[in-house]
């Protein structure tokens, strides 16, 4: 008589065979798999060989969906949709050139001080290590001296051995011509950047839904496909608007209570210190570390107490923490949160990619892909893997 098992082994207590192991069989498709890996290997290669030119439309293109709602209300005021993207657009630039008009000085005042505050901190911290003498620092001392016999006992002479060239190698003096003009072509390349976005934005605020329609024309000639193309991009724009607008919102919450929180310590150039807080909540994670970090280094410098530098950065991790795990997930719609894992790791992944404008894209770019995957049969266990 036939089994499905092989025959088992019975135990020395004589239970019976044990029971047999379940095995999970997984089909691989090796050349499948393959070519998926080259494929992602390619489109990480593309992404970072033209960063130039992603960076720019996708930084446009998020900004249009964080106004589009304001020109499409302007719109519904018999307002032509082109000249409320510019007067919009205008507004926006002109109100931060202002604002950061009005804080240049304090600006200068805070980065002129980082140097200063940095090397206190390394003077504090080498205090204690002064201090301490005994057999250890005997010890190194003798071998410092013992080093410098050697090296004395086998410096070769100033004529050297025969057919023995000597090179002194010089080190290029200091040019501050050069530097500024380094300067100056960084500041027109940031400055040309910023102005691509905001061109990008405008085109595609003006043109409103255009490319939209455009897109659901090219899904395919079955209404299914257009159907689903229509419901992935209705999720997107949804989860990036949401997810935009909250992001603007809690930031300026968080700037302003930066400021009035810092100002009550007696912290100096509070209000530098909110501005900056509501641009880095931009950035998950590492914002709060950037704040928290970079305000107890100054509060340190400012005051020369650590109790005072702990609790200026305390301060600032309390506020980050309470608008963080309070303010944002009850804004937030459950449909529109991501797995915190993925969103941390992707992060890191596009800020390895694009530096600093990869953190700032990384999450919408991981709710693009997620819409996506959501529709797609073959890809969602990745939408899975990043939803909550």
């Amino acid at each position: 008589m036939s089994t499905d098992f092989p025959d088992q082994a019975v135990p020395a207590g004589g239970d019976g065979p044990e029971p047999p192991h379940a095995l999970l069989r997984v089909p691989l498709d090796v050349r499948s798999t393959s070519l998926a890996v080259l494929a992602v290997l390619a489109c990480v290669y593309i992404l970072k060989w033209a960063s130039a030119v992603f960076i720019p439309v996708l930084l446009g293109l998020m900004l249009s969906y964080a106004l589009s709602p304001i020109v499409n209300r302007l719109q519904r005021w018999h307002l032509p949709r082109a000249l409320g993207a510019a007067v919009l657009l205008l507004g926006i630039v002109a109100g931060g050139g202002s604002l950061l008009y009005s804080l240049s000085d304090d600006t200068a005042a805070l980065i002129d001080q980082l140097p200063e505050a940095a090397q206190k901190l390394r003077l504090s911290l080498q205090r204690p290590r002064q201090a301490q003498t005994g057999t250890i620092d005997n010890v190194q001392k003798a071998a410092t001296e013992l080093e410098r016999a050697a090296d004395v006992g086998s410096a070769p002479t100033a004529s050297g051995p025969p057919g023995v060239t000597h090179v002194v190698i010089e080190r290029p003096r200091f040019n501050v011509k050069d530097y500024l003009w380094s300067g100056t072509l960084g500041l027109a390349a940031l400055a040309g950047q910023f102005a691509v976005v905001i061109l990008i934005a405008y085109f595609l605020l003006a043109a409103g839904d255009s490319f939209r329609r455009k897109m659901v024309r090219l899904a395919g000639p079955r209404m299914s496909q257009k159907r689903v193309t229509l419901e992935a991009l209705d999720e997107i724009t949804g989860q990036i608007q949401r997810y935009l607008l909250v992001q603007l919102f809690t930031s300026a919450i968080l700037g302003v209570a930066t400021w009035l929180v810092f100002a009550w310590i007696g912290l100096q150039h509070a209000a530098v210190w909110g501005v900056v807080a509501a641009v880095t909540n931009l950035i998950p994670y590492l914002g709060a570390v950037i704040i928290g970090a970079g305000s107890a280094l100054l509060g340190f410098m400012q005051f020369g107490r650590p109790d005072m530098a702990l609790l200026i950065g305390a301060a600032s991790f309390a506020i980050h923490g309470i608008v963080g795990n309070l303010l944002t997930p009850w804004l937030t719609s459950r449909a529109g949160r991501m797995n915190p894992v993925t969103v941390f790791v992707g992060v890191l992944a596009w800020g390895w990619l694009w530096g600093l404008p990869g953190l700032l894209l990384g999450v919408p770019i991981l709710m693009v892909v997620k819409a996506v995957c959501d529709r797609v049969d073959d890809l969602k266990p990745v939408g899975e893997l990043l939803g909550t």
